[in-house]
């Protein structure tokens, strides 16, 4: 099974790699404005920060190989009560929090201005098995292009999407490319924030980047057993 995992930054792509346990990975092959590096079953790139970065990279690496599964991973904020700081999340539901307009009536997402679409959904069998085997949190991540940083933003994000667990820049990006070539989709997220207050200082990212490895380690057994014919699950 080939696997490509889009990070956004080389610190994310290195812990993903590091669960291979083979010690430094090289190149393999570019593409425009990133590297693909291999490490076991996984092709990683760091494709930048960003649903527009992440999306442009992903479907440049998406058309110049065939790949079985595309994962976006990385750091994210979580909801607090829901996704503690050093947890790990599993995407349910992969969402654009802050694609539509903003009204008089509040904020209106794309679907209801008539295009568009706001959810990728990552086949149900895959998310169920990386969640038993990670022991992660699942439900909604919300993709974000500005990082939330106070209490009445996170408020008004949970309104919105009470399904939400966790927030992150990339997913839906690489959630777009993926649906347009027709390659299924996950998302994972470690846990170095919580989602409100901008303070840099509670952050544990060192934390959250190990348990990336961690996670990567556990689900390399995974995907090994989820069969191709299960992509399309309800």
């Amino acid at each position: 099974m080939r696997v490509l995992v889009v990070t956004a930054v080389p610190i994310e792509r290195d812990a993903v790699t590091r669960a291979s346990g083979a010690g430094p990975t090289v190149s393999v092959h570019a593409v425009p404005g990133a590297e693909i590096h291999r490490a076991g079953p996984y092709d990683v790139l760091a494709g930048g920060a960003g649903p527009a970065a992440a999306a442009a990279s992903a479907a440049f690496a998406l058309a110049s190989d065939r790949y079985d599964l595309v994962i976006s991973a990385g750091i994210g904020g979580g909801f607090a009560g829901v996704a503690p700081v050093g947890s790990l999340v599993v995407a349910g539901r992969i969402g654009a929090a802050d694609l539509g307009a903003e009204t008089p009536g509040g904020f209106v997402p794309v679907t209801a201005l008539g295009f568009g679409r706001v959810w990728h959904f990552p086949p149900r069998s895959l998310v169920k098995a990386a969640v038993a085997a990670t022991h992660a949190v699942t439900g909604d991540v919300l993709t974000v292009s500005t990082v939330t940083g106070s209490a009445e933003r996170a408020a008004a994000l949970l309104a919105a999407h009470p399904g939400a667990v966790a927030e992150a820049m990339e997913g839906f990006g690489v959630a777009e490319a993926a649906e347009r070539i027709g390659v299924p989709v996950l998302e994972i997220r470690a846990v170095s924030n919580a989602v409100g207050p901008r303070d840099r200082d509670a952050w544990r990212i060192g934390d959250a980047l190990a348990a990336l490895t961690e996670a990567f380690g556990k689900l390399t057994p995974v995907l090994e057993g989820w069969t191709h014919h299960d992509r399309h699950d309800a």
